[in-house]
């Protein structure tokens, strides 16, 4: 953000929360110290650093444009979306975990009493901002794959119109029933987003450079208790890889399987190709808390190495498969016949030692899956490369659909 803004000659005045994120570590303290903006929060928040505490209606002057605060409960208590103004002209609203494309945030993650009030606050605050002009943009902070969705959709932009046509929590007008249905979609998320709220109500630490990413052995990693991490590409991965390793192929979800599967108080060390990006798998570690990354390999692994049969969906045949995506993604299409384990609930499935293919929607949650399952002595295991719609197109054959 820092670098766009030079490049477009542009001074950051402001950064902006919507709420105490759970699956991450707030980036305003830091651009605030780096930039000198200020921190816009709600005042409902108590944050404890530096920031100006907004109000329902508040208004913050940007130069020609102003910020509306708009109380929007629901995915936490103190939450509050951004509405844009030109004047009096709205352009936008920042709905942060309140209204998502097609969904809205879930409301369990405060405290399980809440879950249900939360609910019903949430859907006044989405009939709060369906009353918006058609053509009001709609820019949340979650979605694409994030687990505060529910349930979790791939897109991350809109319009009220569209969401008023398409999203089928705004269709809803009682707040029960909108309650039952949006708690009927949440999923399983992560142990960490448990702890991450409260550093960010008293403000995560401030890294004064950025940190690097240290070379070490393997030796020296293993003998610190550390797990090997490798972020290289599936099929990197599946031809050779440090034995024991967990496969956790980086891209923008990197830093939340790395939180769900590996322990914030395990050190670790990961594996990676020369052209992926050091500072992107150490800033994604740091942004959900993860602070014991000792370094990369250096050193090379003969004798200690490994390989994983990848197949493709015209190989599986009469294999047994095991499913590790979502329940909602699994419920909507699956291989008949297929068992269906969370891979975030994988590590305490005590599954049997018996052939497997494993598969997801494209192969990055197979493979973590199926290191894990090497791990703990699995020894035929196989990933399937693609989703069930990849084999349903191959094989001609139709999903089950559980609704």
């Amino acid at each position: 953000m820092r670098r766009t803004a030079e490049q477009c000659g542009l001074t950051i005045a402001f950064t902006a929360d919507t709420h105490l994120h759970a699956d991450y570590l707030s980036g305003s303290p830091q651009l605030a110290h780096d930039t000198g903006a200020t921190v816009l929060a709600s005042a409902a928040g108590r944050r404890e650093f530096p920031h100006t505490a907004l109000l329902d209606g508040d208004e913050v002057d940007l130069g020609g444009l102003a910020l509306r605060a708009l109380a929007t409960p629901g995915h936490t208590t103190e939450h509050l979306s951004y509405l844009l103004l030109d004047g009096e002209v709205p352009l936008g609203v920042f709905t942060g975990g309140s209204l998502i494309v097609g969904a809205a945030a879930r409301t369990d993650l405060v405290s399980p009493d809440q879950t249900v009030p939360l609910a019903r606050a949430q859907h006044g605050s989405l009939q709060r901002l369906s009353r918006l002009p058609d053509e009001v943009g709609v820019w949340p902070t979650h979605g694409a794959g994030s687990f505060c969705s529910a349930p979790p959709s791939p897109e991350r932009i809109s319009t009220i119109g569209a969401e008023k046509r398409t999203n089928p929590l705004l269709q809803m007008d009682d707040p029960e029933t909108f309650a039952r249905r949006l708690i009927e979609g949440l999923g399983t998320y992560p142990a960490y987003f448990s702890g991450l709220p409260e550093i960010n109500r008293h403000g995560p630490g401030i890294i004064s450079t950025d940190p690097p990413l240290h070379r070490v052995h393997l030796d020296a990693a293993i003998a610190a208790g550390a797990v090997v991490v490798d972020v290289r590409p599936v099929l990197d991965f599946a031809r050779r890889h440090v034995t024991g390793s967990i496969s956790i192929p980086l891209r923008p979800q990197f830093g939340t399987w790395l939180g769900w599967i590996v322990p914030a108080s395990r050190p670790f060390v990961v594996v990676r190709n020369p052209e992926q990006d050091p500072a992107e798998i150490v800033w994604q570690s740091l942004k959900i808390g993860h602070e014991n990354l000792m370094g990369e390999m250096v050193d090379d692994w003969h004798g200690a190495s490994s390989t994983i049969d990848v197949i493709g969906p015209d190989q599986v045949g009469h294999s047994q498969v095991l499913d590790v995506r979502q329940s909602a993604e699994y419920h909507d299409g699956h291989l008949p016949g297929a068992r269906h384990v969370e891979l975030g609930r994988l590590p305490d499935a005590g599954l049997d030692d018996e052939p497997l293919v494993v598969m997801c929607g494209h192969g990055e949650r197979a493979a973590t899956a199926a290191s894990l399952l090497r791990r703990t002595g699995h020894r035929h295991v196989a990933i399937l490369s693609g989703g069930p719609d990849d084999w349903s197109r191959i094989t001609s054959l139709p999903l089950e659909r559980d609704r």
